[in-house]
């Protein structure tokens, strides 16, 4: 090799960390993130159990110490508690944070990995009866109230168990939460959705409804893997005759019926939710207005909207700003540090 290139070799290894940094280095990173986004059953820190309820039983996931205070998650359509919650609840911050609480992952009736498909009599359970279900998970558990973290459907239903037993949630962080009824576009689209899984399966059409249901527009653009990975589970991995069952109740919901009461005397009367509310969307959902519209119902000397940008999914994309907001959310509430 050339002499002249010896100073040059000389500065470049100069400025390289030493072989011993460069280890440490790479197991803290090896131990901190944990592998790219595969949406499988393979976390040894959840056990599933199953939970009798008066329409038959749904699985939960239990991640955490059952001594600490219980937060309970409920996934949002085509979802189940692996494919919503599963990195977000593993992501760094969020791992720093679950050491003070236990995680009780609720999966809808035949929304779980691998799940069987339900028996042609099988009458699915109503928003408001999928709500009450959670009467049985609270009794199976010994929970006497928990916080609730709901995603789309999931948040909808975890709105109205808060609405119908505000003495067993002490707060609630609802992501792109819808408080009406469907319109005429939802309510056709999701049919048409329900018709073609029952009959044909996962079509392309029920795919592109989904990526835009959690992503919104420009998601390809934005997060190409991440699109992939979920295009990928939702072909694969959905039951499709249990997933139209699932939307078929959620497009029959009805509207949750609350309104902002600006007279403190009437505040009472419980005309809205009276627990915390923390309301979250991502600036590019199709949900937004949706949240816009909450904001509006609730009181605001214990709610807060939050619009979080860049993003669609929000658990997915931005999980460093969620999980930040979560945290503060919850000091806010006098848990933790």
């Amino acid at each position: 090799m050339p002499t002249a290139a010896t100073p040059e070799k000389s500065a470049l290894l100069g400025t390289m960390p030493s072989d011993s940094m460069d280890d440490i280095e790479l197991k803290n990173i090896q131990l901190q993130f944990p592998p790219l986004r595969c949406l499988s059953r393979d976390d040894s820190s959840v056990r599933e159990e199953r939970v009798e309820t008066d329409k038959g039983s749904i699985l939960v996931a239990v991640q955490g110490n059952r001594a600490k205070p219980a937060i309970l998650t409920y996934h949002d359509l085509g979802l189940n508690y692996i494919s919503s919650f599963q990195a977000f609840f593993n992501y760094i911050d969020m791992r720093v944070l679950l050491e003070n609480f236990c995680v009780y992952h609720v999966n809808a009736p035949g929304q779980e990995e691998g799940a069987p498909t339900l028996p042609e009599d099988y009458i699915y359970p109503s928003m408001d009866e999928l709500a009450e279900h959670l009467l049985f998970v609270l009794s199976h558990f010994g929970l006497k109230s928990v916080i609730g973290f709901g995603v789309g459907a999931g948040a909808n239903i975890l709105a109205r168990f808060a609405l119908a037993h505000p003495e067993k949630v002490n707060a609630l962080c609802l992501i792109n939460c819808v408080s009406t009824q469907a319109g005429w576009i939802e309510w056709g689209y999701q049919k048409l959705n329900v018709r073609h899984l029952r009959s044909q399966g996962m079509t392309q059409g029920v795919l592109d409804y989904l990526m835009w249901h959690h992503f919104g527009r420009g998601t390809e653009e934005r997060n190409h893997d991440l699109v992939q990975v979920y295009k990928n589970y939702f072909e694969r991995r959905v039951n499709p005759t249990n997933l139209a069952l699932l939307i078929d109740s959620y497009v029959r919901r009805t509207d949750l019926n609350i309104t902002r009461e600006l007279d403190p005397t009437r505040k009472k009367e419980g005309l809205t939710l009276g627990v915390p509310v923390m309301n979250i969307t991502g600036a590019l959902s199709p949900h937004v207005d949706d949240t816009v519209t909450l904001n509006g119902r609730l009181d605001p000397m214990n709610s807060s909207w939050m619009k979080i940008s860049d993003c669609g999914m929000v658990l997915e994309e931005q999980p460093g700003k969620v999980s930040e907001a979560f945290r503060l959310f919850l000091q806010g509430e006098g848990y933790g540090k």
